[in-house]
């Protein structure tokens, strides 16, 4: 359920793995705006739907819907996988943890160390939310000082409060502090839309002296499948990683979620083309 949804690739996803599963299940997607969505929602329930894949601009407001959150979704302060356990609706965030497994499919452990992370938006809480709740040490937020930066302030005292992670808020204008950051970093990701349509082949990185060789650097997008940042980090020695693991290895979660198997991540891989520009 969103609005738009004709670009979504979650259907092909989910039916992908469904067939897998060998389980009489359809993913199908459905254009419900935020003003329809209660009503959507109460469909979902009376029809005894399995359960429903959410995205924007329903994320942030469809937990006054349901009977339970999550204590991810809960910190997130969204919602993107609705789980009906007979009746009763227990809304999940599992953007976060396709991006930990993600990083785990690869070999890249970031608990106990520190990380870098930009961005203020969606995607960006539920990943710094997910990655202190899995074991990171230490976090610096970075966000632009605009109409986001209050989310990005409020998910830093969110970890502080809740996690064992120390998180610190730093303006993404200050290129000289953000590469003091990225240089004392384990892991570096990109959660901004930078980089994707309509600012491909942007980036706020000035330069490759900001991507020192020994730094992993990653970014949430997926289309372009290598971005003008993880280009620059590449060229620069740096093990970089797309997001595409993350679109995967969230919906194998809500699927997991949802019927209780976890599909072969390995046979999604190839079913749907999947890789990560990930350099060793």
């Amino acid at each position: 359920m969103a609005y738009p949804i004709r670009h979504s690739q979650s259907p092909a996803t989910h039916n992908a793995a469904y067939e897998k599963l060998g389980v009489d299940i359809v993913n199908l997607a459905f254009e419900v705006n935020a003003d329809d969505l209660e009503d959507a929602i109460k469909g979902l329930r009376a029809l005894k739907m399995r359960g429903s894949n959410i995205s924007m601009p329903n994320k942030t407001i469809v937990h006054k819907y349901l009977d339970e959150v999550s204590p991810a979704a809960m910190l997130c302060g969204a919602v993107n996988t609705i789980v009906n356990r007979d009746g009763y609706l227990i809304g999940h965030n599992t953007d976060g943890i396709g991006y930990v497994q993600s990083l785990k499919d690869n070999s890249i452990d970031p608990a106990g160390k520190k990380v870098t992370i930009v961005g203020s938006g969606g995607a960006a809480t539920a990943v710094q939310i997910q990655s202190a709740l899995d074991g990171v040490r230490e976090m610096s937020i970075f966000a632009r000082d605009d109409s986001f930066r209050d989310n990005a302030l409020e998910t830093v005292d969110k970890i502080n409060k809740n996690t064992n992670c120390k998180a610190t808020f730093y303006p993404l204008e200050d290129l000289d502090c953000l590469k003091k950051e990225m240089a004392s970093s384990y892991l570096f990701t990109n959660a901004t839309g930078v980089g994707m349509k309509p600012l491909e082949g942007q980036t706020y990185i000035p330069d490759a002296s900001f991507f020192p060789k020994e730094l992993i650097v990653t970014d949430v997008i997926y289309s372009p499948h290598e971005t003008a940042m993880l280009k620059m980090a590449r060229k620069a020695g740096c093990k970089t990683m797309n997001g595409q693991g993350m679109m995967l290895f969230q919906a194998i979660a809500a699927i997991e979620l949802m019927l209780g198997q976890r599909v072969d991540s390995e046979y999604m891989k190839e079913k749907l083309g999947i890789s990560y520009v990930y350099e060793d």
